[in-house]
């Protein structure tokens, strides 16, 4: 009796301690040495369980290895393998017995995929042994794999650059047809998110040098700016990877082609793919305030890393029949491209843009610790309104436009490559305008007042027939001594300089108005102001004011262009002077009119004549110019040394009117009088007579 009480109680111990191995598992470090033998015979790689293993048996036969490591054992970089932090394995006993085992289910628990960049490429590149691909294929089959929490490290120990795709969640299914489908979603390391799928039938094994239909369908709304849908057939041959047959979808825009990628060491990309429409978005700065597009903003100073450039190779020929690169819009378009040893070089050639073509080459060299980049681009006969909107939400010029462009630069921010830039640049703009901009309005409002900013509008605009102007560049000084602008209505000519690193402008222009109707075909030239403007501050908002000291400096030269100006400015004979300079003759309007009719002896007459078309108000605007610049002169001291006082050739009508002032140095003897001609016979007295008060002479 005892003996059956002592057996018993063994049995139910027995039964206790299986139903506890059943629930917790089996420790099963005796076959971690099994299970790492049959994954190099069967992989050529090295498996290291560094958290040992364990088998349960309910409620499924399971296998769950912790901390583990798969590395190339003929690679001795610990940074190149693969990590997870467990694996655990459904696996079915009837395949166990039968020595193929059958796994349900496969979990990988945040797993890390280390991958070298390279900068050369290494034909000979080593691999780890493998068995033929049937054999492999034959040993096991995996019915669905579930990965958590995965991360992809690229990086290269040397150059201390390490990338990240984090966040990798993964699920793939392969049914008994042995199709294929995988999905998923992870996160770039800029923090762009990713959405993937991949469908594919690849046939019975061996698969090598087959043919694998397969479907893929990507969206990336940081890094594409629609879904990628594409179809095609893979065939691997080694380590390359051959995709035929390309046809697809990025947005609404269809493309076909071929690609290869040769994964041997550094990696090859090789593609040719036609778009019928094919969009790049553009990163533009914008007003922090108002979430617009801001000239006024500096450049940044953010590091542009372009570094990746050198961990791979890359021959491309892309073309389209529309090609959009912000909102600027191209038909065609074709791009060449090649990528070797951190050179990136790319070729576009009769690229239609608005009307007009474009040709043109970048490259692009980040070999070194500092990129340098070296562009040429020659356009003809494009529209330059839609062009410049589109690239650079630039809307103030538009007309025919003519450029052609070779510079060159370096740095590693937008700053840097602005500062840096060198080379050559000319442009010219034909019959088109000026939007949102009066350059005529411009120079008249200078002599009230200086002018700060553009003066923008939309109502207002220039008709121009040209502007053009060619830049000689040096570290991101662009300097013009050609500047000239013609329209109906107004002429400039100009130099300058624009500092492109800082946005800052400085120019010194020459304007000239038409005082006519008929614009610049009429016979006469345009009646230049006689005072040079400057133009200085930030490019988006300037100050705009007259240089005074130009006309100062040579009151003879004044004085003739004002005798000029006052036969188109101010009408026939100067009849429209007396209510342009009333304030600085007599302080009342229509004084000097006054007395040009009494002097002049055109009374009523005179007075009925109509000014020229713009000699009122331009006229008004240039005494209110010459009254603060000699009112200068007069809170100065006086007159500038070596001016002289010249007696007024007084009629009998003037000489009871006025008095010649009293000097009280010696009198000077009178100059010589000038000969008549036909154009001294029609001067008017008055203009005369006005012009000798404002300069004494």
């Amino acid at each position: 009796m005892k003996a059956l009480k002592i057996a018993g109680a063994a049995i139910g111990a027995v039964v206790v301690v299986i139903a506890l191995l059943l629930v917790i598992g089996i420790p099963s470090g005796f076959l971690t040495a099994q299970i790492q033998e049959r994954v190099e015979r069967e992989t050529g790689y090295k498996l290291a369980i560094n958290g040992g293993a364990r088998i349960g048996l309910w409620p499924s036969l399971n296998i769950t290895l912790n901390d583990v490591t798969l590395q190339d054992p003929k690679d001795r970089d610990i940074n190149h393998r693969f990590t997870a932090s467990s694996i655990e394995a459904d696996v079915t006993l009837a395949s166990l017995w039968a020595g193929k085992p059958h796994i349900t289910e496969l979990v990988v628990i945040r797993p890390v995929v280390n991958l070298p960049l390279r900068r050369e490429r290494v034909r000979d590149a080593s691999s780890p042994s493998k068995p033929a691909a049937g054999k492999a294929a034959d040993a096991f089959s995996i019915e669905h794999i579930s990965v958590t929490s995965g991360t992809i490290v690229f990086s290269n120990l040397r150059d201390r650059v390490e990338n990240r795709i984090e966040t990798v969640n993964a699920d793939i299914s392969i049914d008994s047809d042995r199709k294929v489908v995988l999905s998923g979603s992870a996160r770039s390391s800029g923090g762009h998110p990713v959405k993937f799928e991949i469908k594919a039938a690849p046939p019975a094994a061996p698969i090598e040098r087959q043919n694998i239909p397969a479907e893929i369908r990507i969206d990336a709304p940081g890094l594409l700016r629609a879904p990628l849908t594409a179809k095609a057939e893979a065939r691997l041959n080694g380590s390359v990877v051959m995709i035929n047959g390309v046809t697809g979808a990025l947005g609404d825009g269809a493309f076909n082609g071929w690609a290869s990628f040769d994964l041997s060491s550094k990696p090859l990309v090789k593609l040719d793919l036609d778009f019928q429409k094919l969009a790049v978005a553009m990163t533009r700065s914008t007003d922090s305030s108002a979430g617009q597009p801001s000239s006024g903003q500096p450049w940044s100073s953010a590091t542009i890393d372009v570094n990746g450039l050198n961990y791979i190779d890359l021959q491309a020929r892309i073309s389209a029949a529309e090609l959009k690169i912000g909102d600027a819009r191209f038909t065609p378009a074709a791009i060449d491209a090649t990528l070797a040893s951190g050179v990136l070089k790319a070729q576009v050639s009769n690229l239609g843009a608005y009307d007009g073509n474009a040709n043109g080459d970048l490259t692009v060299d980040v070999s070194t610790a500092n990129p340098s980049y070296t562009m040429r681009a020659d356009l003809t006969g494009v529209r330059a309104l839609p062009l410049l909107q589109g690239l650079a939400d630039f809307d103030r010029i538009d007309g025919k436009m003519q450029a052609k462009v070779s510079v060159r630069s370096s740095g590693t921010s937008q700053r840097a490559i602005m500062s840096n830039m060198a080379g050559t640049a000319f442009v010219v703009f034909q019959d088109g305008a000026i939007k949102g901009l009066n350059v005529a309005q411009m120079i008249r409002s200078l002599t009230a007042s200086t002018l700060s900013g553009w003066q923008e509008s939309e109502e207002k605009a220039t008709d121009l027939s040209q502007l053009s102007a060619s830049f000689k560049i040096d570290k991101g000084q662009a300097q013009t001594t050609d500047l000239n602008l013609v329209g109906p209505l107004v002429k400039m000519t100009g130099a300058g300089t624009i500092d492109l690193g800082t946005k800052q402008i400085g120019f010194r222009v020459e304007p000239k108005l038409v005082m006519t109707t008929e614009g610049q075909g009429r016979a006469g030239d345009p009646v230049g102001l006689g005072i040079p403007v400057m133009i200085a501050g930030p490019w988006g908002s300037p100050r705009i004011y007259p240089e005074m000291q130009g006309i100062l400096d040579n009151p003879d030269a004044a004085y003739a262009k004002l005798k000029e100006m006052g036969k188109g400015l101010f009408g026939q004979n100067g009849a429209g002077l007396g209510a342009a300079l009333g304030n600085l003759l007599g302080g009342q309007p229509g004084a000097a009119g006054g007395q040009q009719g009494g002097a002049g002896g055109q009374g009523a007459a005179g007075s009925q004549q109509p000014a020229g078309p713009l000699g009122g108000q331009l006229g008004e605007t240039i005494g209110n110019l010459l009254q603060q610049g000699l009112g200068g002169l007069n809170q100065g001291g006086g007159r500038p040394s070596g001016q002289r006082s010249i007696p007024s050739p007084a009629s009998p009508a003037q000489a009871p009117a006025e008095a010649a002032p009293t000097e009280t140095g010696p009198a000077e003897p009178a100059p010589p009088a000038v000969p008549s001609d036909t154009t001294a016979q029609q001067d008017s007295q008055p203009m005369n007579e006005v012009l000798r008060q404002l300069f004494n002479r």
